[in-house]
Protein backbone atom coordinates (compact mmCIF):
# COMPACT_ATOMS: atom_id res chain seq x y z
CA UNK A 1 0.00 0.00 0.00
CA UNK A 2 1.40 3.13 -1.36
CA UNK A 3 1.03 6.49 1.10
CA UNK A 4 -2.51 8.22 1.71
CA UNK A 5 -2.22 11.90 1.25
CA UNK A 6 -5.27 12.42 2.56
CA UNK A 7 -3.78 11.63 6.06
CA UNK A 8 -0.31 12.89 5.58
CA UNK A 9 -1.16 16.06 3.40
CA UNK A 10 -4.85 16.87 4.91
CA UNK A 11 -4.94 20.57 4.04
CA UNK A 12 -4.15 19.86 0.77
CA UNK A 13 -6.37 17.36 0.15
CA UNK A 14 -9.06 19.32 1.81
CA UNK A 15 -8.37 22.19 -0.70
CA UNK A 16 -8.83 18.96 -3.46
CA UNK A 17 -12.07 18.38 -1.81
CA UNK A 18 -13.63 21.88 -2.31
CA UNK A 19 -12.28 22.19 -5.64
CA UNK A 20 -14.45 19.09 -6.68
CA UNK A 21 -16.98 20.75 -4.63
CA UNK A 22 -17.24 23.62 -7.02
CA UNK A 23 -18.48 21.85 -9.65
CA UNK A 24 -21.52 21.17 -7.76
CA UNK A 25 -22.51 24.92 -8.36
CA UNK A 26 -21.46 25.03 -11.33
CA UNK A 27 -24.09 24.64 -14.52
CA UNK A 28 -22.60 21.07 -15.61
CA UNK A 29 -25.71 18.64 -15.45
CA UNK A 30 -24.62 15.44 -13.62
CA UNK A 31 -24.40 13.69 -17.24
CA UNK A 32 -21.88 16.00 -18.71
CA UNK A 33 -19.76 15.82 -15.06
CA UNK A 34 -19.99 11.87 -14.89
CA UNK A 35 -18.96 11.61 -18.85
CA UNK A 36 -15.84 14.10 -18.24
CA UNK A 37 -14.53 12.00 -15.26
CA UNK A 38 -15.10 9.01 -16.36
CA UNK A 39 -13.84 9.76 -19.33
CA UNK A 40 -10.23 11.12 -18.90
CA UNK A 41 -10.27 8.51 -16.16
CA UNK A 42 -10.26 5.88 -18.42
CA UNK A 43 -7.56 7.91 -20.50
CA UNK A 44 -5.34 8.10 -17.48
CA UNK A 45 -5.76 4.62 -16.56
CA UNK A 46 -7.18 5.63 -12.66
CA UNK A 47 -8.96 2.77 -12.01
CA UNK A 48 -10.02 4.15 -8.35
CA UNK A 49 -11.58 6.92 -9.84
CA UNK A 50 -13.25 4.97 -13.08
CA UNK A 51 -15.08 2.45 -10.32
CA UNK A 52 -16.17 5.78 -8.47
CA UNK A 53 -17.48 7.72 -10.82
CA UNK A 54 -18.93 4.47 -13.18
CA UNK A 55 -20.90 3.73 -10.04
CA UNK A 56 -21.92 7.28 -9.63
CA UNK A 57 -23.06 7.72 -13.11
CA UNK A 58 -25.45 4.48 -12.75
CA UNK A 59 -26.52 5.57 -9.51
CA UNK A 60 -27.83 9.14 -11.35
CA UNK A 61 -29.49 6.74 -14.05
CA UNK A 62 -26.97 6.66 -16.89
CA UNK A 63 -27.43 4.05 -19.15
CA UNK A 64 -24.72 0.66 -18.84
CA UNK A 65 -24.32 1.01 -22.81
CA UNK A 66 -23.24 4.55 -22.76
CA UNK A 67 -20.32 3.69 -19.96
CA UNK A 68 -19.22 0.53 -22.16
CA UNK A 69 -19.16 2.57 -25.50
CA UNK A 70 -17.39 5.84 -23.94
CA UNK A 71 -13.85 4.34 -25.22
CA UNK A 72 -15.20 4.32 -28.62
CA UNK A 73 -17.33 7.68 -28.46
CA UNK A 74 -15.87 8.53 -31.86
CA UNK A 75 -16.91 5.73 -33.59
CA UNK A 76 -20.12 5.83 -32.17
CA UNK A 77 -21.54 8.78 -32.32
CA UNK A 78 -24.91 7.77 -32.15
CA UNK A 79 -24.65 6.98 -28.49
CA UNK A 80 -23.96 10.77 -27.34
CA UNK A 81 -25.65 14.48 -28.29
CA UNK A 82 -23.79 16.65 -30.02
CA UNK A 83 -23.30 18.18 -26.95
CA UNK A 84 -21.66 15.70 -25.02
CA UNK A 85 -19.31 14.11 -28.20
CA UNK A 86 -17.71 18.09 -27.82
CA UNK A 87 -17.25 17.65 -24.29
CA UNK A 88 -15.56 14.60 -24.57
CA UNK A 89 -13.31 16.25 -27.13
CA UNK A 90 -13.00 18.89 -24.80
CA UNK A 91 -11.90 15.80 -22.26
CA UNK A 92 -9.51 14.40 -24.77
CA UNK A 93 -8.07 17.66 -25.78
CA UNK A 94 -7.23 19.23 -22.33
CA UNK A 95 -6.44 15.53 -20.50
CA UNK A 96 -3.68 15.19 -23.45
CA UNK A 97 -2.63 18.49 -23.18
CA UNK A 98 0.51 18.63 -25.48
CA UNK A 99 -1.40 19.74 -28.18
CA UNK A 100 -3.70 22.18 -25.95
CA UNK A 101 -7.78 22.76 -27.39
CA UNK A 102 -7.66 22.53 -30.54
CA UNK A 103 -9.18 25.80 -32.70
CA UNK A 104 -12.03 23.60 -34.05
CA UNK A 105 -13.41 22.20 -30.74
CA UNK A 106 -13.39 25.35 -28.96
CA UNK A 107 -15.11 26.71 -31.78
CA UNK A 108 -17.74 24.31 -31.58
CA UNK A 109 -18.04 24.55 -28.06
CA UNK A 110 -18.31 28.18 -27.75
CA UNK A 111 -21.45 28.04 -30.48
CA UNK A 112 -23.10 25.19 -28.65
CA UNK A 113 -23.01 26.85 -25.25
CA UNK A 114 -22.22 29.58 -23.57
CA UNK A 115 -18.34 30.36 -23.25
CA UNK A 116 -18.75 30.47 -19.05
CA UNK A 117 -20.01 26.62 -19.20
CA UNK A 118 -16.89 26.20 -21.71
CA UNK A 119 -15.32 27.20 -18.71
CA UNK A 120 -16.91 25.11 -16.70
CA UNK A 121 -16.33 22.21 -18.85
CA UNK A 122 -12.90 23.13 -18.38
CA UNK A 123 -12.22 23.41 -14.84
CA UNK A 124 -14.17 20.22 -14.47
CA UNK A 125 -11.78 18.53 -16.29
CA UNK A 126 -8.79 19.81 -14.68
CA UNK A 127 -10.39 18.59 -11.47
CA UNK A 128 -10.83 15.04 -12.01
CA UNK A 129 -7.12 15.28 -13.75
CA UNK A 130 -5.52 16.36 -10.56
CA UNK A 131 -7.60 13.63 -8.96
CA UNK A 132 -6.63 10.90 -11.53
CA UNK A 133 -2.94 11.84 -10.67
CA UNK A 134 -3.16 11.56 -6.96
CA UNK A 135 -5.16 8.07 -8.01
CA UNK A 136 -2.60 6.49 -10.22
CA UNK A 137 0.01 8.14 -8.22
CA UNK A 138 -1.15 6.55 -4.87
CA UNK A 139 -2.20 3.41 -6.59
CA UNK A 140 -5.56 3.84 -5.07
CA UNK A 141 -7.11 1.00 -7.15
CA UNK A 142 -5.60 -1.05 -4.35
CA UNK A 143 -8.51 0.07 -2.50
CA UNK A 144 -11.27 -0.61 -5.22
CA UNK A 145 -14.12 -2.82 -3.84
CA UNK A 146 -16.78 -4.50 -6.66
Amino acid sequence: MRIRIKELEPYAYGIMEQFDKYLETTELSKTHRELIKIRASQLNNCGYCLNLHSKEALKNGENESRIFMLPLWKTVPMFYSEEEQVILQITEEVTFIHNGLSEETYNRATTLFPKNYVAQIIMAVIIINSWNRIGVSTHMEDECSL
